[in-house]
């Protein structure tokens, strides 16, 4: 046990070295990289690193096989609990996400509400959208005080703008800060009525979102019981030694590779299936 002790210790402390530094680079961000980087600012984890996600990946799978591997012996099981520990971090970035975008969608509309009493007040648009920071919606009371700070800093509303739609990542922030872009660089008095239509429009989608996700919970509840049970099973089993030494065959490394395959395609169909259609970032 002491040196599984150490290789864990070892492999986190290298891990959390690896997250601090980050090597300067001309060339743009590759698609898994962007790809990362969208997932931790949907997350509410914009300073994350993309290294940091891939050095969770690594220690939970790490850590995961060797546990597995002391406690049963068996190359392949370890391997295979190995795999699965590996998408953890990922997936429960994903559910932080949609848990964050469900919250943000139910506070949106009183976001849109502030700026357009602002505007009718006669803020300008920096001021109405700083305000925000002390009168908005708590859970966004801390990406409006940063372009806040943004905005004195540089004065450039338009930068501070593009830092605050990449804070928080949302399709929906993605339309009013563009609305608000336009307005200030080319001027318009429809802005009032825009922002109005918005909110009702953003309260009748969250009604209607709302019914068909509780509608379609049984669908996901089943897909994660479905894919849980056989990955149970098996745990259960390599507490026998007898049983798990069959699994270190080429007959039973096979069994355990179909297994996976089609665990995560029924996972995958059964969620493509229940899954509501998201709003993509047309406007990022």
């Amino acid at each position: 046990m002491g040196v599984v002790a150490g290789l864990l210790l070892g492999a986190g402390v290298w891990c959390l070295w690896w997250s601090w530094w980050e090597r300067p680079s001309d060339r743009p961000p590759g698609v898994r990289t962007a790809r990362a980087r969208e997932l931790l600012s949907q997350a509410g984890l914009p300073d994350a690193s993309p290294a940091a996600l891939h050095g969770a990946t690594g220690t939970a799978a790490l850590a995961a096989g060797i546990v597995v591997l002391a406690a049963t012996r068996s190359p392949a099981v370890a391997l295979c609990f190995a795999a699965l520990a590996a998408l953890g971090p990922r997936a429960a970035l994903r559910a932080r996400a949609r848990s964050r975008s469900r919250s943000l969608r139910a506070v949106w509309p009183d976001v849109v509400d502030h700026l357009a009493s602002g505007v009718r007040a006669g803020l300008s648009l920096p001021e109405a959208v700083a305000q925000l920071a002390e009168r908005g919606p708590v859970a966004l009371r801390e990406p409006f005080a940063q372009f806040a700070r943004d905005f004195r800093a540089s004065g450039r509303f338009g930068d501070s703008l593009t830092a605050l739609k990449d804070r928080l990542a949302d399709p929906v922030a993605d339309r009013i800060v563009e609305a608000l872009r336009i307005t200030h660089d080319v001027g318009g008095r429809d802005l009032g009525r825009l922002l109005r239509t918005l909110s009702g429009f953003l309260r009748e989608d969250l009604r209607t979102r709302g019914e068909l996700e509780a509608r379609q919970s049984w669908t996901v509840n089943g897909a994660r019981v479905a894919v849980a049970g056989p990955w149970l099973v098996l745990a259960l089993l390599a507490t026998r030694p007898g049983a798990v030494g069959a699994y270190d065959t080429p007959a039973g490394a096979a069994v355990l590779i179909a297994g996976a395959g089609c665990s995560l395609a029924a996972y995958r169909v059964m969620l493509r299936v229940g899954r509501l259609p998201a709003e993509a970032r047309v406007l990022r």
